[in-house]
């Protein structure tokens, strides 16, 4: 599968350079960006053998199968939709889209095309969850109340996750984790009860918490910042009738990461060994591509986060990013 990188962006080398040296049958054949000489740059330090113009002329080229998308949010579903229309495959960088209605535009794009589209929320493709899920669903009983958080310090204020015109905001950058994180741990799909923001500039979230409310009964919680009093925080914590659950850095479990279970039974920690979550990440896309395995994040999960996303900026009393908004 030859890949080509939309953007000559910070997080490709780290979400796809790295990992197709370890995923055999993997290319990293092409990149463009809007300055070609940072393209070009790009290319010769990564090992990139081609340079391409423009986005354009990138999606076109017939020698490529496959499309990483990296680029600034609000770019997301137009450069997806593109690369569809063009029979290309899609790895696309969280958040899918700006909204909800720009996800399903692409959904229905990749089910008329016949091809794989799915976000990258890499954590999903490491054992960790696997065995959250499997505690939770076994151990703990009836659920009661999930809480999620990934607060990170971002001081850099001129950073495009600050533009509103780009769709940023702390919800779209950590949030979007925190609140998928939030949906894959709890009984069914949430809906949003109250949301709080902070707010950076008119519009743009610094930080965010919500209250949702499961189908059962059960209550969620979630956190969000890039710059407020809580600086670093990234966790997930699942309270049943049995017992509880606690997850310690569930977004790169590969640098470290702690899981702890307390039940009538006692106390116990665990740590899941696995490979990068990225390089979990790409092979998952290999196996969509060429043999048709169904991904853990296909359109119809991200459609699912964008509406929770929406509906906390709604709840918030802030605009939706992008055309919705």
């Amino acid at each position: 599968m030859r890949i080509g990188i939309l953007g000559a962006a910070r997080i490709a080398p780290t979400a796809l350079i790295k990992p197709a040296r370890a995923v055999d049958g993997v290319e990293v054949a092409a990149v463009a960006a809007r300055d070609r000489g940072r393209a070009e740059a790009f290319a010769g330090k990564h090992g990139v053998p081609v340079v391409h113009g423009s986005y354009q002329e990138l999606v076109d080229d017939p020698s490529l199968d496959a499309v990483y998308v990296p680029l600034p949010n609000a770019l997301h579903a137009e450069w997806t939709l593109k690369a569809v229309e063009a029979g290309k495959h899609v790895l696309c960088e969280k958040p899918f889209t700006s909204n909800a209605v720009e996800a399903q535009a692409v959904a229905d794009a990749a089910q008329a095309a016949g091809v794989v589209v799915m976000e990258a929320f890499h954590y999903r493709y490491h054992p960790l969850m696997e065995r959250a899920r499997k505690i939770v669903e076994g151990e703990l009983g009836e659920i009661r109340r999930v809480t999620t958080s990934f607060c990170f310090p971002l001081p850099r204020f001129s950073d495009i996750r600050y533009s509103l015109p780009l769709a940023g905001g702390a919800l779209m950058d950590a949030g979007c984790y925190a609140v998928h994180c939030l949906r894959t741990l709890g009984p069914g799909e949430p809906s949003v009860t109250s949301a709080t923001a902070l707010l950076r500039s008119p519009g743009v979230d610094r930080a965010m918490t919500a209250e949702l409310a499961f189908p059962g009964g059960a209550t969620g919680h979630v956190q969000t910042s890039m710059w407020s009093r809580r600086l670093m925080s990234v966790s997930a914590r699942v309270e049943g009738e049995r017992g509880s659950l606690r997850i310690i850095n569930f977004v790169a479990p590969q640098f470290f990461h702690l899981l702890t279970v307390k039940t009538a039974a006692g106390r116990r920690r665990e740590r899941v060994p696995g490979e990068p979550t990225y390089t979990g990440q790409l092979r998952a896309f290999l196996a969509a591509v060429q043999d048709g395995v169904p991904p853990l994040t296909p359109p119809a999960d991200a459609i699912a986060n964008m509406k929770v996303i929406d509906d906390i900026y709604r709840a918030a009393r802030l605009p939706l990013r992008g055309s919705a908004g």
